[in-house]
């Protein structure tokens, strides 16, 4: 069995100057008490306290005081700028590869962050020569945890899957067939239309319902050619529906896709989205 695995401030600074406005021109003969501000005012005498760097503000003038403080006068610095990261040689990410395999491997298994915290741990520890547990007792029982865990994989895809299918069905232009295919013309063609006997070419691109791309002829620069009656039945059944020169989206259930077993990139009972465009119908 193979086993694969992925290794998986800034502060603020603020300077508040405070400064009292002016006190307003009081009518001759008022009386009651006078403000807390212009009392301070006075008590510091005429010129009053000024904040080191503040500008000079003319008698009477309202409104708020711009503050001449700034981060270079008090000593601040910027924060310096990360060093980009350094370039990895082909031996290094030839061994970032090999994490990325121990992660596709370990996927089916859903592990936690704690889960995946203890695998770490034990690399470390089968290298330093301490593993904390007999590889001979629980090995074993590694095949069990793998079929436990494919069982919860299977029913979550599966109800992601129908909840998806669901609403897609509800999208406009959506066409749901008799098998639970669902059919949506992008572009329409003006061709013929091929038959399940027949070979066709097109390109296309395969997602998960999560987006993720798990086949494209447009990432290998060339259409694919094959007959419609060697492929999954989503797809001999809608580019049956297809024009020559059109291009369609089919929503493949996964009983109409890969079933439970799915594929190294597909889950298992996972639907699956195609787009498709229909260069030509190349012969029976």
């Amino acid at each position: 069995m193979r086993v694969y695995f992925t290794f998986l401030p800034t502060v603020l600074f603020g300077v508040l100057v405070i400064s009292a406005q002016a006190p307003a021109p009081r009518p001759a003969g008022a009386t009651g008490r006078k403000s807390t501000a212009s009392a301070g005012a006075r008590a510091s005498g005429a010129s009053g306290v000024r904040t080191a760097g503040a500008a000079v503000r003319p008698a009477g003038a309202t409104g708020p005081r711009a503050s001449g403080v700034t981060g270079a006068r008090m000593g601040l610095k910027a924060a310096p700028k990360p060093a980009p990261p350094k370039e990895m040689t082909d031996e290094e990410k030839t061994i970032y590869a090999l994490g990325l395999n121990v992660s596709r491997s370990l996927k089916p298994f859903v592990l936690s962050a704690a889960e995946l915290d203890l695998v770490k741990r034990a690399l470390t520890d089968a290298d330093a020569g301490k593993p904390a547990v007999d590889l001979e007792t629980w090995g074993p029982k590694i095949q069990g945890l793998a079929q436990g865990r494919a069982a919860l994989v299977l029913k979550r895809e599966k109800d992601s899957s129908a909840a998806y299918l669901a609403a897609a069905a509800k999208e406009p232009g959506a066409i749901k067939t008799a098998s639970g295919l669902i059919y949506k013309e992008l572009t329409p063609g003006t061709g013929a239309s091929p038959t399940a006997s027949d070979t066709v070419k097109v390109q296309y691109k395969g997602t998960l319902i999560d987006g993720t791309v798990f086949d494209s002829s447009y990432k290998r620069n060339e259409p694919a050619q094959f007959p419609l009656n060697g492929v999954i039945k989503g797809w001999t059944e809608g580019v049956q529906l297809m024009k020559v020169g059109g291009k369609s989206r089919l929503i493949c259930p996964s009983d109409l896709a890969y079933g439970d077993q799915g594929r190294p990139s597909i889950p298992g009972g996972a639907a699956l989205i195609f787009e498709i465009e229909l260069l030509e119908i190349s012969g029976k």
